[in-house]
């Protein structure tokens, strides 16, 4: 194997993962960002490295080979690559990940970090809900952005709740974060002043068009039924009686935006603008939801 430098190997990585029409969106949006995660990862070096710094890197052969095979393993399982580093990352914090649960990528988190919501709270807020869980990246970022307040992590998938405990000691939280089993909001009577969710809303027929990298992940944490809204329909008829007088609900509903307003047409919301527009993730309050 002849000499090559880090910028070297993490373009014909790139073009590999190009050329093998992989399907990006677990963390990285491109082939070259996956490329620069997973070689990094591989090569022990920070993720947050000055690429122009190392640029000239020379590589070993057998650094260059070990890559390699992580690049192909990339390929021929069609994991996500959190799911190889067991590693992802919301807002700049850092997260355990297995197959257990699916990749953290909710658009709440940067509501979460950016302060948008906090107009819609108060200093009563004490009692938050992260329901849907999954490996409790949102539960976290809710206690590491709000100090005075218990959370509360809920998930159906006992594999799910296994790896959020994973995340709530990693981040030293267990004192102000609980994960409960729950089927939805039915062992769960609060009430909350802040329900956040990320429900399984993705609908039938873009369930049947998922890439591999997608279907890798716990269907169960995707799938919302024909229009995507099952889960949906079920959490507003439960939510207004486990949320206190002025507690407010946010919700992500992905690409499902015309399914959400054919299901709900009259609920009022207010719609967050997030980096992917103002159309995924909205916040409803208890008197909406009181009106349905």
């Amino acid at each position: 194997m002849s000499a090559l430098t880090l910028s070297g190997l993490i373009a014909s990585s790139a073009e590999r993962l190009t050329q093998a029409g992989v399907a990006f969106g677990h963390g990285t949006q491109s082939a070259f960002d996956e490329a620069v995660w997973l070689v990094l990862w591989r090569l022990g070096l920070p993720l947050d490295t000055d690429l122009d710094e190392v640029a000239d890197k020379a590589l070993t052969p057998e650094q260059q080979a070990t890559c390699a095979a992580l690049i192909e393993e990339r390929i021929a399982t069609r994991k996500p690559a959190a799911y190889l580093t067991q590693e992802a990352w919301l807002q700049g914090v850092s997260f355990y990940i297995d197959e257990r649960a699916i990749v953290p990528r909710s658009l709440i988190a940067e509501v979460l970090a950016d302060g948008t919501i906090d107009a819609w709270l108060s200093d009563q807020t004490r009692q938050v809900l992260d329901l849907c869980t999954g490996n409790g990246s949102l539960a976290v970022l809710a206690a590491l952005a709000w100090p005075e307040v218990q959370v509360t992590g809920a998930d159906i998938s006992d594999d799910a709740l296994a790896v959020a405990a994973i995340n709530v000691e990693r981040h030293d939280l267990q004192e102000r974060v609980q994960l409960i089993h729950s089927d939805g909001l039915s062992a769960l009577p609060g009430p909350f002043d802040l329900i956040l969710c990320n429900p399984p809303y993705v609908c039938q027929a873009s369930m049947d068009a998922l890439p591999a990298e997608y279907r890798a992940e716990p269907e169960l944490a995707l799938a919302g039924g024909t229009d995507g809204m099952d889960f949906v329909r079920q959490l507003f008829k439960d939510a207004p009686a486990r949320m206190s007088e002025h507690a407010v609900l946010v919700l992500e509903i992905g690409n499902e935006v015309e399914h959400f307003i054919a299901a709900f047409p009259e609920l009022e919301v207010a719609w967050l603008d997030t980096s992917a527009g103002d159309d995924q993730v909205l916040l409803i309050t208890r008197e909406a939801l009181l009106g349905l």
